[in-house]
């Protein structure tokens, strides 16, 4: 009898599988952590060119070449990304000196409500604190950290330059190259690959189409608020609260909390303390109404899901990570439920309602409206019974003698 045919057997046989592909994953995540820059790079340009996709079918659709679309699109969101940036950076700049005198002023307040407070906080104590800020800011601690921060920016500024080169290439060739990728395969392979490709295209677009506008709707709430208080620098904040909110769950919090440290000193705590209760009003407009309206048929994923996910990419990849990891996880789900059957959908006599939405997300509706293609694609793996294979093509160079 085989040792490995009873049941201890089996499992340490699934035991070394699993050891394998663990393995295996474990290379492939050190191959992509080594090559951050150019995977980030690519998954931003992918992500981009799936928003802006529509736009560039839409001038084709009207006449237009593809080259002319893609360069028109592309300027376009050049442009837009631009003038967001260069917004940011004017409102700073113009509102710098009276930030920094506010500051001064606040800072002042904020000493006296701190020796006031019922653990009242001495002067000592704070100057102290300031000191130790001091000798930390001319350590070499902090000089390795700023020569940290160069290298960062270094790679910032690469990855940003390949992404647009990338961008364009997508915008121009993107269903040629995906076109190269499927003609690798053949039958059921390439059927579950275009459907993939098409499922991972809907979602990213719909998502980004989707959080921009829960983006611009906490930006536009949030501003106005900024703007009622009489709080410095609406603008730039606007702008950053728009920009945070991509990150869901905590983006719109964090930008949140930096608004009201300005507010509080450049306007005291109850302004503050208003800012505040503005963020938590617009979040739970968020949480409660936008994201399970506009985003439901996209994510369908579970809160804990989107947490966790949040969670890891930040781990693996920072900021980035904390950007791209929810739009990767639904892709992911959407991905594997091509790949594999054994999740059983629909109402179980035993176990009740199916926790995954009923409802038809976008890459279910995506998969229906391109079923005839996948089973075409199908079918080639099989040659009809009526065809008969080509007679065998004579080299242009042989001569046949008579």
């Amino acid at each position: 009898m085989s040792p490995w045919a009873d049941g201890l057997g089996r499992a340490g046989a699934r035991a070394v599988q699993l050891l394998a592909l663990t393995a295996v994953a474990a290379m492939v995540l050190w191959v992509v952590l080594a090559l951050k820059v150019v995977v980030l790079a690519v998954v931003v340009a992918l992500i981009l060119a799936c928003a802006v996709r529509p736009l560039v079918q839409g001038l084709t659709h009207h006449g237009w070449g593809n080259t002319g679309a893609a360069v028109t699109v592309f300027v376009c969101l050049l442009g837009g990304l631009g003038g967001i940036i260069t917004g940011v950076v004017l409102g700073v700049r113009e509102q710098l000196d009276d930030l920094a005198t506010a500051a001064t002023t606040g800072w002042q307040h904020v000493q006296q409500l701190l020796a006031a407070a019922p653990l009242p906080v001495d002067a000592d104590t704070v100057n102290a604190a300031l000191a130790r800020l001091r000798d930390y800011l001319a350590s070499a601690s902090a000089r390795q950290s700023a020569l940290s921060g160069l290298t960062v920016a270094s790679e910032v500024l690469t990855g940003s330059v390949l992404m647009v080169i990338v961008l364009f290439f997508f915008l121009k060739d993107g269903p040629r190259l995906w076109n190269f990728v499927l003609r690798w395969s053949k039958g059921n392979t390439r059927a579950r690959l275009a459907e993939s490709g098409d499922r991972t295209v809907s979602i990213l677009g719909s998502y980004v189409h989707g959080i921009a506008l829960v983006a611009t709707v906490d930006a536009t709430f949030i501003g106005i608020g900024l703007w009622a208080v009489g709080v410095p620098l609406v603008v730039p904040l606007t702008i950053i609260v728009f920009l945070t909110a991509f990150v869901p769950v905590v983006g719109a919090l964090v930008a949140g909390t930096l608004a009201a440290l300005v507010a509080l000193v450049t306007n005291g705590p109850v302004a503050a303390l208003v800012v505040v209760l503005i963020v938590v009003v617009v979040n739970h407009l968020e949480g409660y109404f936008l994201h399970p309206v506009v985003m439901g048929h996209t994510l369908r994923l579970h809160g804990l899901v989107v947490l966790l996910a949040l969670s890891a990419g930040t781990v693996l990849a920072g900021v980035a990570g904390a950007v791209l990891a929810v739009p990767l996880t639904a892709v992911a789900w959407a991905v594997l439920q091509v790949w594999t059957t054994r999740y059983q959908a629909g109402e179980d006599p035993v176990l009740g309602p199916d926790p995954v939405s009923a409802k038809e997300s976008a890459a279910d509706r995506v998969s229906r409206l391109n079923r005839r293609r996948y089973q075409r694609m199908r079918s080639q793996a099989r040659p009809a019974p009526w065809a008969t294979p080509p007679p065998p093509r004579m080299p242009s160079h042989t001569q046949i003698s008579p």
